[in-house]
């Protein structure tokens, strides 16, 4: 079995709680879920690396300009001191440290899938999470300390860790074993670059809407001829970007 670690470097390790609390990802990030990969999950909190009077982590960006930085030393203390040399790593190369920006590969299903099966399965290296905050992260440690960056699009979040969180959430449903049935994500939209099909339950009939009758059949192979149009009608209608 792999032992794999997650780090993440915040202020705010409560944001977290709920992922790991619940659902899926929760017992998968618990170590749980699955009997090739056990995750576990440390968080650093980047406030206990400050050295100032309050216990703060930024300060004025030089040059000027609104909001505050993040400090490239308190940073770089909480990463080779909290993580480094709390867990016993030779060097920082163990690593592979992550910071979630604009400037990143925009995160989607291929980057989730990579990540699920590449990274988070790696042999080698742990992963380790910053959840950057304020204006920014002075630029220095950006360049000596980051390996990737990651965007989950063009909008600003006020923290890093709902990106992360999200990173996380849907990465790790194609890391082997975590999934009950491996088929789920091969199902699952975008996986051939269309959306999910419609999917239906009990009642058989619903304020006077019937499922569609080949569901109710038993023909396997008219009902996965449907599905694949469907996909293709679903995707038309309501993302046909995607066709593009």
């Amino acid at each position: 079995m792999i032992h794999r670690k997650i780090w993440i470097l915040t202020l705010f390790p409560e944001y977290f709680k709920p992922l790991l609390d619940c659902g899926i990802a929760g017992s998968a990030l618990r170590g749980e879920r699955s009997q090739e990969i056990k995750f576990e999950v440390q968080f650093v909190n980047i406030r206990d690396y400050s050295t100032t009077k309050y216990k703060s982590v930024d300060d004025t960006p030089y040059g000027g300009g609104p909001g505050m930085v993040m400090r490239a030393d308190i940073l770089r203390d909480a990463l080779m001191k909290g993580v480094v040399e709390a867990g016993g790593y030779q060097d920082k190369n163990e690593l592979n440290v992550i910071f979630t920006s604009p400037r990143g590969k925009v995160w989607n299903n291929k980057e989730a899938r990579s990540f699920g099966r590449e990274v988070l399965s790696h042999p080698a290296k742990d992963v380790v999470f910053i959840c950057g905050r304020y204006e920014g992260v002075d630029e220095r440690f950006l360049e000596k300390y980051v390996d990737e960056y990651y965007s989950l699009g063009d909008f600003v979040l006020t923290g890093g860790e709902l990106a992360v969180m999200t990173i996380l959430d849907s990465a790790v449903r194609f890391v082997p074993g975590i999934l009950g049935n491996k088929l789920s994500s091969e199902h699952d939209s975008f996986e051939d670059g269309l959306i999910e099909y419609p999917q239906y339950t009990k009642p058989q009939e619903f304020e006077g809407m019937n499922v569609p009758e080949i569901l109710t059949g038993g023909h396997h192979k008219k009902i996965e001829e449907w599905q694949l149009e469907q996909k293709k009608i679903m995707t038309k209608k309501w993302r046909p970007d995607l066709l593009g």
